[in-house]
């Protein structure tokens, strides 16, 4: 099955894709074909896997799921941890003409419930760790007919979906699989958002988007090359995990380190002192509490470190700047969502410009629009608009949000965004997140970003809350740093920190301070939930 064809000698680069395509065809045997069968391409807990070994097994999976009963266009329910089943299961999919559904590992029994509702996948693999809870959201299922475990014993059925081992599987599945005839324009794979906002929903996502990403952000912006080392905080079964861990590297032949656990400030430190990766993807908070440990922990590993990553939230300007100056590499704040796939707004490698989120990626086109649907001038709050070829074709079995969101070739983020004279935009927030403080938009990222700046804050959210007379007021959620006692005196202190810079209609008019803020598995802050 044919590749697509790029020409890297335009701006953006400029993709041809052949009608006849799989995107399992571009970004993994490709590889062999580039002779990188004996390349490191993937190293987790259990091991280093060389592209070749890699292409096996995703064969291997792609057939395996065929025995199973799977046939084109059948969806199947990934709740994986990250390591080397996690990309066999994912691209063996895709190559059989399945339609793989990767899910949050750290959801509950209800979210589960719903995914495996809503998807009505008839086959679902479960990492063995995450077993136990995902059993509890398998009862009054319709649709599952089988469950495959990962990396254990698959358990005796007691009724309900039969039971699998995957190594078994994979052990007596043949290692030679012809691609399905698919195209580029066929529903390749979904990812549900990450429920920032509420409720998940599945966006379907095509086989022509992997590789739209891949060139314009991951080559285009990055760089990436085939001697780059990665290793994304954001786990696999998130679009930014995706892009950053799976596709972005399988591109251009680099190598993914993955952490199956959670990545927390001293694994991270000890994972950059071990592998010593090239390029670095987080999230704001976490390069927070990185900074928060002792200079000195991150060792000679992060010597090699010649590029970080920020996307989930926008970041504040002193943490990219404390980290450029602490780790010699700079931080590329971006944009992206669920719906674009990865980011298609940035900052570059030779531009970087802490407390914006810098231009749009080549390949993609913004705009920003008020309230009526008019473009705003410079300097006015707007709501981002963006086109290009990564967009998710719909939400699944949602068409209201599917029409709010997806217009013609424009999908409307629900970001508010400022763009200066100079081009470079500047966050304010989620619509939903915005406040207006006697008749003026206060942007909570702006003030969390005053109070993040105070040497006695690790983190802050701000959300709208009223005074006694029914009026809107900033109020701040904050977590104080370690040795630092939360009391009326700080807040007291922090208020009047923000008013000096800050206009002072914008100062939070009440702090909480919290032992922690509720987030996404990404690091986004769900203000929702302290709205409630």
């Amino acid at each position: 099955m044919p590749l697509a064809r790029i020409d890297r000698s335009t701006t953006p680069s400029t993709i041809e894709l052949p009608r006849a395509y799989n995107a399992a065809v571009e970004f993994i045997d490709a590889n062999l074909s580039k002779g990188r069968a004996r390349k490191t391409a993937f190293v987790d807990a259990t091991g280093r896997y060389t592209y070749g070994e890699l292409a096996d097994r995703v064969n291997r999976a792609g057939n395996a799921l065929r025995a199973l009963g799977a046939g084109m266009e059948t969806r199947v329910l990934m709740c994986m941890l990250d390591g080397i089943d996690f990309p066999a299961v994912f691209w063996g999919a895709i190559k059989a003409g399945c339609v793989p559904v990767p899910i949050n590992t750290l959801l509950t029994p209800d979210d589960y419930a719903h995914m495996l509702r809503d998807s009505r996948a008839p086959i679902a693999v479960v990492s063995e760790a995450l077993l136990d809870r995902f059993e509890l959201a398998l009862a009054d299922q319709p649709h599952l007919e089988r469950v495959v475990v990962a990396g254990g014993e698959a358990p005796a059925a007691t009724g309900g979906p039969a039971r699998h081992r995957l190594a078994a599987l994979l052990a007596a599945a043949s290692p030679r699989l012809d691609p399905a005839p698919t195209t580029c324009d066929d529903i390749a794979f979904w990812l549900y958002t990450s429920g920032s906002t509420g409720t998940p929903k599945g966006s379907v996502h095509l086989h022509r988007d992997l590789v739209t990403t891949a060139e314009h952000y991951g080559a285009g912006i990055l760089g990436i090359r085939e001697d780059d080392v990665v290793y994304s905080a954001a786990k696999l079964f998130f679009a930014y995990g995706l892009g950053n861990g799976m596709t972005f590297p399988f591109h251009v032949g680099a190598t993914t380190v993955v952490l199956a656990g959670r990545p927390t400030p001293d694994a991270v430190m000890a994972l950059l002192r071990e592998h010593r990766p090239t390029i670095f993807y987080g999230v704001p908070t976490l390069y927070g509490a990185m900074l928060a440990l002792p200079a000195g922990e991150e060792g000679p590993g992060a010597s090699r470190l010649r590029l970080a990553v920020s996307a989930g939230e926008a970041l504040p300007a002193e943490i990219g700047a404390a980290w450029e100056k602490r780790f010699g590499a700079p931080i590329l704040d971006g944009l992206g969502s669920t719906e674009m796939l990865h980011i298609f707004l940035s900052n570059r490698r030779d531009d970087v410009r802490y407390g914006t989120s810098g231009m749009a990626v080549p390949g993609y086109r913004l705009k920003l629009l008020d309230e009526a649907g008019a473009p705003v001038a410079a300097g006015e709050v707007g709501e981002l608009w963006v086109s290009g070829d990564s967009s998710a074709v719909a939400y699944w079995n949602q068409r209201e949000k599917s029409l709010a969101t997806f217009h013609g070739p424009w999908t409307h983020t629900g970001d508010k965004y400022v763009v200066d004279e100079e081009g470079y935009y500047h966050y304010c927030g989620r619509t939903d997140d915005m406040l207006k403080v006697g008749g003026q938009w206060v942007s909570p990222f702006e003030v969390e970003s005053a109070l993040v700046a105070h040497p006695d804050v690790l983190e802050a959210a701000v959300v709208a809350a009223e005074d006694e007379h029914g009026l809107v007021k900033p109020k701040a959620f904050v977590v104080a740093r370690a040795g630092v006692e939360p009391d009326a005196a700080l807040a007291a202190v922090l208020q009047a920190f923000v008013k000096d810079r800050l206009a002072p209609f914008k100062y939070p008019r009440w702090i909480e301070f919290a032992d922690d803020l509720p987030k996404t598995a990404t690091g986004k802050i769900q203000r929702f939930r302290l709205r409630r």
